[in-house]
């Protein structure tokens, strides 16, 4: 038994690609709020902090709350807007994170770095997905923690009506269970589970979104 206390060739919109990311983060109001994620918040703090890497990381809402708790933070993605952002919000937080910007293709990392990896709204196209996952993973020290909150194959019917609720505009880059169980299958899965729940996340994460949930020890 696992013990758990210790968002290429692209969708709609090009919305995975450097241009459309710029022109989202640019705006003085950040896109997905300052706060971070309730779950990801919630299972972070119930682990010894240490080293923790957050891909694709935005305007640095998650990578903010880490480092407020004490962790070492790494993160990266391919907007100069939202890591300026991020920044900004360190700074008027009075803490600290480093800050690459650069793609999932190229990132490098020392392997087994990091004591923990959250994943918030990280959705791949279906070709490179297992892919990156596993690069990730391999960033990951054994007895390490992934903590992952994605929007489910069911959250199609949510987001098809209403753009709000945010989420890929194609169902192939949606989780389901067995995806996910696959790709990471040299982690002992703590918490697996598919729900809804009412997001109230910034400017473009809110109302009831279908969402898959993992945190996973890695062997």
């Amino acid at each position: 038994m696992c013990n758990t206390k210790r968002d290429f060739s692209f969708h709609k919109a090009n919305t995975m690609s450097k241009e459309f990311w710029n022109t989202r983060y640019k705006n003085n109001e950040y896109a997905y709020g300052k706060t971070p994620n309730l779950f990801f918040k919630n299972e972070l703090s119930k682990h010894k902090t240490g080293t923790i890497l957050l891909p694709l990381e935005g305007e640095g809402r998650n990578a903010n709350f880490a480092a407020s708790l004490g962790w070492n933070v790494s993160a990266f993605d391919i907007s100069e807007e939202g890591k300026q952002k991020a920044l900004k919000l360190t700074e008027t937080n009075n803490l600290h994170i480093q800050y690459d910007i650069e793609d999932i293709q190229n990132i490098n990392y020392p392997l087994e770095k990091f004591d923990a990896i959250g994943l918030v709204f990280a959705h791949f196209p279906v070709n490179n997905r297992q892919a990156f996952h596993r690069k990730l993973i391999s960033f990951l020290k054994p007895g390490g923690i992934l903590i992952l909150e994605g929007y489910s194959k069911k959250h199609h019917k949510y987001n098809s009506i209403d753009t709000k609720v945010g989420g890929p505009d194609n169902p192939e880059m949606l989780f389901s269970k067995e995806d996910l169980l696959k790709d990471f299958n040299n982690l002992e899965i703590c918490l697996l589970e598919e729900t809804d729940v009412i997001l109230n996340e910034g400017l473009y994460h809110n109302g009831t979104s279908a969402i898959i949930r993992i945190v996973g020890r890695k062997k």
